[in-house]
């Protein structure tokens, strides 16, 4: 199946919340509790976060990803902090996800992943870079 990535709009992420919301919420269940739905939906909406969709050519979502900038003093990065669907993955999608980022300055991209997943993205040259641990005080 091909797919396209795109990024929606922030004027548009209340038009297209229906139809990613289910994609956010299955990959919000990995993250401990970081985020809730609405709270993703506030960054969204506001603009601190962007919005992806991988659609086919009917223009069906199949996937949705958000991300956040950061900078850093040599680098600008792309964190995932969700990322959700099914075979919405491969080279393509990736390149094109990668190009996205790229037009917003980003030089890494980065993310929490579980195991499983941290297994997929090495194969678009991701690696470990730190485990990350927390209590709260």
């Amino acid at each position: 199946m091909n797919l396209n990535v795109k990024q929606i709009h922030v004027g548009f992420v209340a038009q297209y919340w229906p139809r990613v919301e289910k994609f956010i919420a299955a990959a919000n269940e990995h993250a401990q509790d970081d985020y809730t739905l609405d709270q993703i939906k506030v960054y969204l909406s506001t603009g601190s976060w962007i919005l992806l969709v991988a659609v086919d050519d009917n223009d069906e979502i199949h996937g949705a990803a958000t991300v956040v900038f950061t900078n850093y003093p040599n680098d600008r990065v792309a964190f995932i902090t969700c990322i959700g669907g099914r075979l919405v993955t491969n080279q393509d999608t990736f390149k094109q996800m990668s190009d996205i980022f790229k037009g917003y300055g980003a030089t890494k991209i980065q993310g929490a992943a579980r195991e499983a997943i941290a297994r997929l993205w090495r194969r678009y040259g991701f690696k470990e870079r730190h485990i990350i641990v927390e209590v709260k005080i």
